[in-house]
């Protein structure tokens, strides 16, 4: 009788067995809760490194920009008659430059058809055209001869260009000489064997040019 009525005591896996279960219910929220944390810290990362480049892209694009301006705005300064004004004075089509920074008057023109500087200088007696430009243009090599500059004496040779555009003025058959020592870069330099052919003007910082 004494041992039905003893109470009987839960073995030890049976005590266990709700811990067990709760401890395996936390360890699996935590792998949850890790694997949010990790989500979110690679969704911020790839958000941090999408904004990064997109910051590098327009800076890269503004500083593109800023170097287009810049070089623009310097040709213009070198050269502010790439596109040469022509108006009516005392009745007459007449082609007017702005004198550049160096105070010297520089215009975009064509030489045989082809786009050139043309650097106007009424203290030259000829057209001087660069060696390398004279290729460009097929201008052909005459008879050698001699050009006093600023360094010395240089060896030129004689040539003719057919035809010389500056805005609406156009020259035919204008003496010119060839000169290896000039720099293609700096263009073609306008003397007076062009110059004659045209009535200018030179008034608070403009050249008034009428053919």
């Amino acid at each position: 009788m004494s041992n039905d009525l003893e109470p009987t005591e839960p073995t030890s896996n049976d005590a266990k067995a709700p811990d067990s279960q709760f401890s395996d219910s936390k360890f699996n929220d935590s792998k949850f809760t890790e694997s949010k944390f990790n989500d979110s810290d690679t969704n911020n990362n790839a958000s941090r490194s999408t904004g990064l480049g997109m910051t590098v892209i327009a800076w890269v694009i503004l500083l593109a920009m800023l170097v287009i301006y810049f070089t623009g705005e310097e040709r213009r300064q070198a050269n502010p008659n790439q596109q040469p004004n022509t108006e009516t004075i005392d009745g007459q089509q007449t082609l007017v430059l702005q004198a550049n920074r160096q105070n010297h008057f520089v215009v975009t023109g064509k030489v045989n058809g082809n786009k050139a500087m043309l650097l106007l200088d009424t203290g030259a007696t000829r057209v001087a055209v660069p060696e390398d430009m004279a290729l460009s243009l097929g201008l052909v090599k005459g008879r050698p001869g001699f050009a006093q500059t600023a360094n010395g004496q240089v060896r030129t040779y004689n040539t003719r260009i057919d035809r010389l555009e500056m805005g609406n003025i156009v020259l035919h058959n204008v003496a010119a000489d060839i000169n290896p020592g000039m720099n293609g870069m700096n263009g073609l330099l306008l003397g007076m064997s062009a110059l004659s052919q045209i009535e200018f003007t030179q008034r608070d910082g403009q050249l008034f040019l009428t053919q």
